[in-house]
């Protein structure tokens, strides 16, 4: 059994892949080519944005916003500790300072009755993250940041595709940034990863900065980085951005057929709260004795991923770099608790019934 299943989805779209890669092999352009212009053009068509600037990465498009918005040592950034090490990585490795914040028990994504007590003047950014698919409160938080005078990068690595309030993820902030590392939602067959903007200052700024920070030839305005999304990578994403919708509807059908059959079991499923869709990046429950249950689903055949056992506050790397902010005690709560079980948009019913009665049982 899979636990993202990314045969099934490659053998239905096999020939729109070969057939861009060829074309991107005669034209022979590989860096910022067309298939590049193309997909951001169409990136940002979905996303609801006036511009998309694609990167070698998403942990690339989160540096490349902070870089943007000229964030540097001295300066502070509120974000969640409860994701991957990219969030805080990037604060880091621009010399700032990452401020952790306790998460919503429900949402898993930031709590935004708790960011207000964590900005000091230092306090520069806030970094709020669509943790497994869903939205966090977007609204709630650019208030808050409007009302400081401070802007919002949405960290959309896992939520690219979901919606809030009728706006689409990587469309509801300052810049959002999204990563199509191949396990995501929409993803390429290497690392790839775009930034959004409606702001067109900010648009040029992150276009030089992924470019070694040149505004023409050998000419460079700013310190910048290597960080362009190569052609295979866009052609790729192209040929799957064509059936997202599909794939994306998929996820939420499955996703909901998960929670309606584990609805009564004695474990905790993801709450979607109204006007909020999840792409469901991961499908994540909330159980005690996980160690018994994973082992059970290991023995039966079925895998499963716990996302994340260490909080951000307590890498090593981080630990002397950042500052808390008040008690993370659901963050620390939830790492003991949650899992993630198979979940992509090929997920037919009869192994999904199976996956939830090995759950029921083990439970």
């Amino acid at each position: 059994m899979q636990f993202i299943d990314l045969k099934t989805q490659q053998q239905r779209i096999r020939a729109d892949i070969d057939r861009r890669i060829a074309q991107l092999l005669d034209h022979g352009q590989y860096i910022l080519g067309p298939e590049v212009t193309e997909m951001e053009e169409k990136l940002a068509a979905y996303a609801g944005t006036s511009h998309c600037v694609s990167a070698a990465s998403g942990t690339d498009a989160l540096l490349l916003a902070l870089m943007a918005l000229d964030i540097g040592p001295g300066d502070e950034v509120i974000t969640t500790p409860f994701s991957f090490i990219a969030t805080a990585e990037v604060i880091a490795l621009v010399g700032a300072t990452p401020v952790f914040v306790d998460v919503d028990p429900s949402s898993y994504n930031i709590d935004p009755a708790l960011i207000e007590a964590a900005i000091s003047d230092k306090t520069r950014a806030i970094i709020p993250v669509g943790l497994f698919g869903l939205c966090a409160d977007m609204d709630a938080i650019s208030t808050i940041a409007a009302q400081h005078g401070l802007p919002v990068i949405e960290d959309a690595a896992q939520s690219f595709g979901a919606t809030y309030k009728g706006k689409r993820s990587c469309g509801l902030s300052t810049i959002g940034c999204t990563s199509f590392f191949p396990a995501k939602p929409l993803g390429c067959y290497g690392d790839g990863g775009a930034c959004f903007t409606n702001d067109p200052d900010i648009a040029l700024r992150l276009k030089e900065l992924r470019n070694h920070g040149q505004d023409r030839q050998y000419h460079h305005p700013r310190i910048g980085i290597n960080g362009r999304m190569d052609g295979m990578q866009a052609a790729v994403i192209l040929a799957k951005l064509a059936i997202f919708d599909d794939e994306v509807a998929a996820r939420a059908r499955i996703g909901a057929r998960y929670s309606e059959l584990l609805a009564d079991a004695n474990c905790l499923t993801p709450a979607i709260p109204d006007g909020y869709t999840s792409v469901y990046a991961q499908y994540t429950l909330q159980v005690d004795n996980r160690d018994t249950v994973q082992a059970a689903l290991r023995d039966a055949g079925i895998p499963s991923a716990v996302y994340y056992p260490v909080t951000l506050d307590q890498q090593p790397a981080l630990a002397a770099r950042a500052r808390v902010s008040g008690e993370l005690s659901v963050t620390h709560g939830l790492s003991g608790r949650v899992m993630s079980l198979p979940m992509h948009p090929y997920l037919d019913e009869e192994t999904q019934s199976s996956i939830v009665s090995q759950i029921r049982d083990t439970l």
